[in-house]
């Protein structure tokens, strides 16, 4: 048997394919289920039992080699039919599908081009934060019901450490920024924000916000109102009116609310401004002399104003959307509306 499987090696050795046609005829020739190989292996229980395992590692090794020429030659010549094959121009290009900003994503960045035109820069800060920069820098009284488990998500209450919380609101970037900046400082805070609220259409634990910060000498409330009603021409048009109305809030005094003219119905009334012919936008007022203070700024030679507005609220204003838990529930149907939103 080992004069046989040499004469086979010589023959695979020395054997050369011409076409994928030959190839084929060589592989039933010697591995095919009644090929030379085949034969050899069916053979093998005739093999004298000293000689058994020389002879079964030479069939194992004649099997090898076959197979290793068969694969050499089936590569060259799918080498040779790439090389050979022209490109079809005429063919259609694959479909390749692009994705979309998320439209909360689109109006965080309008939000900020609108305000970095009239100087404001970008802070961010952490989203879990400690009792001091969440709540008791920015003028909330310990018994204030913002303080209480239905509206804020804490994380550890403890009396000698400190509550460490989800942040409610990103003014505690704002006391970040004047702890760490001496005035002037003008600046925004774009990021998300956590509160123990029910979900439904027009509420969600989950939102986002951009809150704003002027802090310099001589800064009035005018001011405050002009670089709102630029806000408002900039984000919904030239022909959009605000009005304030008293508000109250524990780190602005005075404070107010600001509401658009519906841009719906041009401010005859309908169902999205509830027949008023306004909209409410954002919370604002004067920073509360206690506020600079806390945050080491002197409140007697400077002032301030800030103010802050839902992105989500912005958004569903702009783009006609009814309901807020579609930005949260990830619907390509609805993404897709925005493909075409920078």
């Amino acid at each position: 048997m080992k004069e046989l499987i040499a004469n086979i090696n010589k023959d695979i050795q020395s054997f050369v394919a011409k076409s994928s046609e030959e190839l084929e005829q060589f592989r039933i020739l010697f591995l095919g289920k009644k090929g030379k190989i085949q034969d050899l292996f069916a053979d093998f229980k005739n093999v004298a039992p000293e000689e058994r395992k020389e002879i079964g590692i030479l069939l194992n090794d004649l099997k090898n080699i076959a197979q290793q020429k068969i694969d050499s030659f089936k590569d060259s010549f799918q080498s040779v039919i790439e090389k050979k094959a022209p490109a079809d121009l005429s063919k259609p290009a694959d479909f390749i599908e692009l994705g979309a900003r998320h439209p909360l994503s689109v109006m965080r960045n309008e939000i900020i081009s609108i305000f970095s035109r009239i100087g404001f820069v970008v802070s961010e800060g952490p989203e879990i934060e400690d009792d001091w920069h969440n709540f008791s820098a920015l003028n909330f009284p310990p018994e204030h019901p913002a303080r209480d488990m239905q509206d804020t998500f804490f994380i550890e209450k403890s009396a000698e450490k400190g509550d460490i919380a989800l942040r409610t609101h990103t003014s505690s970037v704002q006391v970040r920024m004047m702890e760490n900046n001496k005035p002037p400082v003008r600046a925004i805070f774009p990021g998300r924000v956590f509160r123990n609220e029910a979900i439904s259409a027009r509420a969600h634990c989950i939102f986002h916000q951009v809150e704003g910060l002027y802090i310099d000498k001589n800064v009035s409330f005018a001011d405050l109102k002009q670089c709102l009603l630029y806000f408002a021409k900039e984000m919904f048009g030239e022909n959009t009116k605000i009005r304030l109305r008293p508000s109250y809030f524990p780190f602005t005094e005075p404070s107010a609310e600001m509401d658009i003219s519906c841009s719906i119905c041009g401010g005859e009334g309908c169902n999205i401004c509830k027949h008023t012919g306004w909209v409410e936008i954002l919370g604002c007022g004067m920073v509360d002399p206690n506020v600079l203070e806390n945050c080491g700024i002197d409140s007697k030679e400077y002032t301030g104003f800030a103010f802050g507005m839902g992105i989500e609220r912005i958004t569903m204003l702009r783009y006609g959307i009814k309901d807020l838990r579609l930005f949260f529930e990830n619907d390509v149907r609805f993404l897709k509306q925005f493909e075409g939103a920078l």
